[in-house]
């Protein structure tokens, strides 16, 4: 490393004229030595700025560096299972309401009962904004109501005890996806199987109200054959999410359908999970039904706009 000094242009020595330059001999070096750069006068080096900017990208290189593992369901992790299923399935609430409200038809009641609030008010804005709250407020308990639903139902059956109901099954399967970047693991995902044999799936389309059978004929076709793997649970925490860590469990349950020799993989997902919709089509899977069953109150599903899709994936 060498050290030098430039002298003042007419010959005298002034401290705003004392710039000492480093020669490094790494990056690495380059940056650390131009940050102890001391400038009296008015100076710019060009060294010190790609420094900058090489350290930079590799901070952001190391805090996406983001690194999990897929490995079978332990009894030790139910407490953080059972917290990410609840998170997983009342999320969808809010894009649920949000999607209902944008409908042309509950925009055209809103206005109209808004309307009439001001009118009963007597030209009240608060009356009018009084009433159309309180449509909204219905359109949101219906959505809440229909995710709440289901979230309790699960808990109740195969959630309810998770090693019984899949890990003692070899029919099954219950995996988890968990965090390796810190020394205290944490689930960030999970995703279960569960085989289902040809008429389970009969009994279940009788079970539909107002079922639409679509996807292609070869699917209709199969839908009576042999066994499958029904795909549920799919939940991947927010700060993991497009990461493909979602493609991983969807892998990892294909995997097993084919070890366990399942024709096909299905899943149930309702309509306003429009991301993980995307990522399933990316994936191969196609629409092959729908229905407005959704476990709850027929009413509240009409207000909601809800519906249930099935979507299937040969193996």
């Amino acid at each position: 490393m060498a050290n030098s000094s430039f002298p003042h242009p007419h010959g005298r020595k002034d401290p705003r004229w004392s710039v000492t330059v480093r020669i490094a001999s790494s990056p690495t070096a380059e940056c650390e030595e131009s940050k102890q750069l001391k400038f009296r006068g008015s100076c710019s080096v060009k060294s010190f700025r790609v420094s900058e900017r090489r350290g930079e990208r590799v901070g952001m290189a190391q805090k996406n560096n983001f690194q999990f593992s897929i490995r079978e369901y332990r009894p030790s992790d139910e407490h953080g299972v059972m917290s990410l299923f609840r998170d997983g399935i009342l999320e969808n609430v809010y894009p649920a309401f949000f999607k209902a409200m944008s409908h042309p038809d509950h925009i055209g009641v809103a206005l109209s009962i808004s309307m009439a609030g001001y009118v009963l008010g007597g030209s009240s804005y608060f009356q009018a904004l009084l009433f159309g709250s309180a449509w909204a407020g219905l359109i949101y308990y219906c959505c809440h109501e229909i995710y709440e639903t289901y979230m309790m139902r699960r808990l109740s059956t195969d959630m309810a005890d998770i090693q019984a109901s899949y890990l003692d099954n070899p029919d099954n399967g219950f995996w988890v996806a968990e965090d390796s970047t810190n020394d205290q693991s944490k689930v960030v995902g999970i995703v279960a199987v569960m085989g289902k044999r040809g008429g389970d799936e009969n009994e279940r389309c009788d079970d539909w109200n107002g079922g639409v059978m679509g996807g292609g004929a070869e699917f209709a076709q199969d839908a009576g054959d042999g066994s499958y793997g029904e795909m549920s649970s799919v939940v991947v925490v927010f700060p993991w999410r497009r990461k493909n860590l979602g493609c991983q469990l969807t892998q990892r349950a294909m995997d097993f359908c084919k070890e366990q020799g399942y024709s096909r993989l299905v899943l149930d997902i309702s309509s306003p999970q429009t991301a993980a919709i995307s990522l399933y089509q990316k994936l191969g899977f196609v629409q092959t039904a729908s229905h407005s069953n959704t476990h709850a109150n027929r009413f509240f599903s009409k207000l909601a706009r809800i519906n249930v899709m099935r979507m299937e994936k040969f193996i």
